[in-house]
Parts: structure tokens; C-alpha cells; sequence
């Protein structure tokens, strides 16, 4: 079915055979890149499956090969962590549609070019497909659980719907059934930033000295604000001035805020692909699971046999904790085994990321 290769520590799978996707296409050559840690049971029943979120990647513990910077969920996943390395297989992949090792839009086509544009765009259900491809070639018939947070979470819920056999335990963080307008709305001003850079030379940018840095720049810190909540931005910036006394009556970065989102920008633009920021967002804003199943989300879940779990945060405002609610409501409606809790942290939606302990108890209950 597909062959691998092992880029320390990164390994790669190549399927043999072309992906075909919910726009009809098919995507040829498609490559996955993943990690695993921990160890696979003779039963192979121990395997958890962590989805990324849309900037993220499947460095969940290794450090991050460009930025050196350490695993993007290093404080969850580890020996003695709520994600428990000493107990459970853990396996991590990059999206398709991404640029960190998967089969994106900067990826060779089949002619020896770069995809561009002519990538075609691809789903959330797409991406799953990818993961469901990697668990057969690893032979891991059925999840222990499968984790996600935001845009991981949105796989989860796809995972849980369209491969119910796959998974016992579905645990979703900080997301949401489906885009709303709001949401959509965000990534469609990061997309117009991107494609307003005279360097993104309509998606044909690869080959060239410069490339639309200043646009994806503009998109992450547009999307950054949104990661974020009011009661953490004041405490930790207020309307202090950066590295001055008094203003500059101009327009440097007067304000903390001003320089911490323009350095947001910039190291995010050092280490992403603009046209693959275009295709992720894309493909979360069709992200509609109740659309998917006869426009009831119940649906979605009858033929599951998995226990759930969803947790919100009460300061995450793009993904609120009422998005939540809607999921755990179509489960009861469908007669799953499900918990909800939401918790209190400053940060905002970025709070899966960070340091909530009260999130490490749920996390290490739940799977236990």
C-alpha cells in the first residue's frame, strides 16, 4: 500500500496510491510526515493520535527544525505527562496542504514544478484521510484515543464521524463543528493580505528571491489577536510603550502590542508557506460536519462507538465555549457517552497550548 522513509526524526510515508479528495480530485505521490513516541503494543492498542492545529505541525515533542524552538505540545506529551509516553504509542502528522513535510502546495507536482495553485484545495475530511492511511500502514486498526485542539479538533470530530471504528476515545479542545461567519471572515482578510503582496505573483512564488512575507505577515497577526483574549492582552501589554518614554507622534511600533504582533509576523513568515496558509484556511472554512451528514449534526455521530470528551475555555472568543455546547448537545441527541467541562484561563484560545493545570487533569483522567 505505501512505502517509508525516516528523515530523523521525522519519518515519511509515501502512498502508493493517489489520495482522492472531496472536490473529486486526486492528489498523486502524496507524502505524509509524522513522529512517533513511545512504544506500540503487541495488541497495538495503545496508539493515540494527535492532530495539529493550523500552524502547527507534527514536531508535538521534538524541537522544531527551523526554529529550534521545543515541540510545540512538549509540556502535554511525554514519560509521566497527562499524554503519558510510558503508556501510550503516540503518533503526530503534518496535514496535507501544509509545508513541514507533508504534500502541500510547494511540494513537486508529478511535471518536476512546484503545485501552487494548482494544488487542489483540500478539506479537513481530506486531511483525515491522510491520517487513516497512516494508521493502516502503521497496522493500528483502533485508536486508544485520537486528540486535537482547534483545527486538530475539527480532525477529531471528522475522524470520530467518518471513520467511527477507528477511535475509542475522542477528545476535542478549543473548537468547533463548524466555521462561522466570523471565523470566516478572519481568514479571508489573511488571504487577501497574502494575495494583495505583489510577491505572491498569483501563488507562482517558489523560484524567486522574495516571496509574500509581508502579506502572511499582516495574516498571522490578524489571526494572532484572535488567539488571544482582552483580559490576557491587558495584562500582559496594557497600553505600555515599547522601549520609550513617550510617543513618537509616527508610526513605528509605539505600543508592546504593536512590536509584539509585527515580531509574530515575521518569525511566522521565516518558517510557513503563504500559499499553504491559503489552502488551511480554506479548508476550515468548509469545515461543516452537520452539512457533511444530512444537515444534522447528530448524524454525524450515530455510528460511533467512542466515549467523548470536549473542553472550552471561558476567555476563548473564536471558539466559544457556546461552539462546544452545540457538539456535546448532537452527542446526547445521538445517545454517545460524553463529558464537557469548560474551563477558566486567562489566555484565550491559545489556553490548550499553554499552562492550565486544571486542563492536564482532564486531559490525564480522560484517557486513563
Amino acid at each position: 500500500m505505501a512505502t517509508a522513509h525516516t528523515i530523523d526524526p521525522t519519518q515519511v510515508l509515501t502512498l502508493d496510491e493517489p489520495l482522492t479528495l472531496d472536490s473529486g480530485q486526486t492528489l498523486p505521490g502524496v507524502e505524509i510526515a509524522y513522529e512517533t513516541h513511545g512504544r506500540l503494543n503487541a495488541a497495538k492498542d495503545n496508539a493515540i493520535l494527535i492532530c495539529h492545529a493550523l500552524t502547527g505541525d507534527h514536531h508535538v515533542v521534538s524541537d522544531h527544525p527551523l526554529t529550534g524552538k521545543p515541540g510545540w505540545w512538549v509540556r502535554m506529551v511525554g514519560p509521566g505527562k497527562p499524554i503519558d509516553t510510558d503508556r501510550y504509542f503516540i503518533i503526530c502528522a503534518n496535514v496535507i496542504g501544509s509545508c513541514m513535510g507533508s504534500t502541500g502546495p510547494a511540494s513537486l507536482a508529478p511535471d518536476g514544478d512546484p503545485w501552487a495553485m494548482r494544488f487542489p484545495v483540500i478539506t479537513i475530511r481530506d486531511m483525515v484521510r491522510g491520517h487513516v492511511a497512516l494508521l493502516d500502514s502503521l497496522g493500528i486498526d483502533t485508536l486508544h484515543a485520537v486528540v486535537g485542539g482547534s483545527m486538530g479538533g475539527m480532525q477529531t470530530l471528522s475522524l470520530a464521524a467518518n471513520f467511527p471504528e477507528r477511535a475509542r476515545a475522542v477528545l476535542v479542545l478549543a473548537s468547533t463543528a463548524r466555521h462561522s461567519a466570523q471565523n470566516i471572515g478572519f481568514h479571508e482578510l489573511g488571504r487577501q493580505a497574502i494575495m494583495a503582496d505583489n510577491s505572491w505573483r498569483e501563488g507562482d512564488y517558489y523560484g524567486f528571491e522574495d516571496s509574500p512575507e509581508k502579506g502572511l505577515a499582516v495574516a498571522r497577526m490578524a489571526a494572532h489577536i484572535t488567539y488571544l483574549s482582552e483580559e490576557g492582552l491587558t495584562k500582559k501589554f496594557g497600553r505600555r510603550l515599547q522601549d520609550r518614554s513617550e510617543k513618537t507622534f509616527g508610526f513605528d511600533a509605539d505600543f508592546q502590542i504593536e512590536s509584539y504582533l509585527r515580531y509574530q509576523g515575521i518569525s511566522f513568515s521565516n518558517r510557513f508557506d503563504a500559499n499553504s496558509y491559503l489552502y488551511i484556511t480554506r479548508a476550515m472554512d468548509y469545515f461543516d460536519l452537520a452539512e457533511e451528514h444530512g444537515g444534522r449534526l447528530a448524524n454525524a455521530f450515530r455510528r460511533s462507538k467512542a466515549r467523548f470528551c470536549l473542553v472550552s475555555f471561558d476567555t476563548d472568543w473564536l471558539y466559544p465555549t457556546s461552539a462546544s455546547r452545540t457538539v456535546v448537545q448532537a452527542l446526547n441527541a445521538a445517545g454517545k457517552p460524553v463529558s464537557f467541562v469548560e474551563l477558566s484561563a486567562p489566555y484565550g484560545h491559545d489556553s490548550f497550548l499553554l499552562d492550565v493545570p486544571a486542563l492536564d487533569r482532564v486531559v490525564a483522567g480522560f484517557l486513563g
